[in-house]
């Protein structure tokens, strides 16, 4: 079939370049669901949706953030940063929310992550905060760019201090507590998954008020740990629990392959590969063990990222925009 010049049309309308300072992303989003709902209705309720998302960003408090307790020492750091939490409201990371959430970075994560993720994320309600800075000279970066460089990045070891990620826990490259949209047509399209056309109104109503709502996301965030108990994310204590579970399982199955195979990994269970090994062999007997400790041993010693990839869409910085922003104040077109 041969196309005609006039039968090649845009998927979308363009994406202004004061939401992304990707052109990709840009081209994407033009036709993401997601986002154009997200941003049609944020169109109803202002006139000025580039300079609202521009000032505003969105922070996600996952169900590892709930179970370690973590939602008040970010609501307090999130004050000390200079930003006001001007919206709160509790989410769901269905299996569906997990996978449009990180659509476009998707395509890195093992087979291993996937059903790690799964096991924790849908565990508990999670909770998302929309914030901005305090102070109300414009800045030239947006506030979701800056709020993501200094959340501190998905790597434990290469978090410092002042980091959001830093205080409240290095515990693992898949148990972070905590992700931002990266810029403001992701914080558009991230409101979007979470949230119903109701819901959406509510938050971005609160959220244009602009009243300081710290008091809402605390009293959120005892609800939600009135409804789940406390869990230690640290590898040791899960380890050894999980090693105890699993001997104690292997008791009480009939002799054959599934005991055999549970019964060769355990003694092996003492090193990186050992443990792998036996979150493998848990899940070939399908064993229903207790999920936290299977993500909190999981995450430590199977592989998260699919080597030599690159995801769909990356991340931006600082800098990036800064350099954007230059571009786009000489009149220039945005970076290609």
């Amino acid at each position: 079939m041969t196309l005609r010049p006039q039968d090649v049309r845009p998927f979308g309308d363009a994406v202004s370049p004061a939401l992304s300072c990707d052109p990709r992303k840009r081209a994407l989003f033009s036709s993401d669901t997601y986002f154009l709902e997200s941003l049609g209705q944020l169109g109803t309720l202002t006139a000025d949706v580039d300079g609202f998302l521009h000032r505003h960003a969105a922070l996600l408090l996952k169900p590892d953030a709930v179970v370690s307790r973590q939602i008040p020492t970010t609501v307090d750091w999130l004050a000390e940063g200079g930003f006001r939490i001007v919206a709160a409201e509790r989410t769901r990371l269905t299996r569906t929310a997990v996978r449009s959430l990180w659509y476009y970075q998707w395509n890195l994560a093992t087979p291993q992550r996937r059903r790690l993720a799964d096991l924790f994320l849908d565990s508990c309600d999670a909770l998302v905060l929309v914030v901005r800075p305090v102070a109300d000279e414009p800045e030239a970066v947006p506030a979701s760019v800056v709020l993501t460089e200094r959340k501190g990045p998905t790597d434990p070891l290469a978090r410092v201090p002042g980091q959001l990620r830093y205080a409240i826990g290095r515990y693992s490259y898949l148990l972070n507590l905590v992700h931002t949209p990266d810029e403001p047509a992701d914080v558009a399209r991230e409101l979007g998954i979470h949230f119903d056309t109701a819901q959406r109104e509510r938050l971005y109503a609160d959220a244009l008020a602009g009243e300081d709502r710290s008091g809402r996301a605390r009293d959120l965030a005892e609800r939600l740990h009135a409804e789940v108990p406390r869990r230690d994310l640290t590898f040791g204590p899960a380890a050894e629990r999980l090693r105890r579970a699993v001997a104690e399982a292997a008791e009480s199955l009939p002799p054959g392959a599934v005991r055999d195979g549970l019964g060769a990994a355990l003694p092996a269970a003492h090193s990186p590969t050992g443990y792998a090994r036996l979150v493998e062999a848990v899940w070939r007997a399908g064993l229903p063990l207790d999920p936290w400790d299977m993500v909190i041993v999981g995450t430590h010693v199977l592989p998260m990222k699919r080597a030599g990839l690159a995801p769909v869409l990356d991340g931006v910085s600082v800098s990036d925009w800064r350099l954007h922003q230059t571009w786009l104040a000489a009149g220039q077109p945005a970076a290609t």
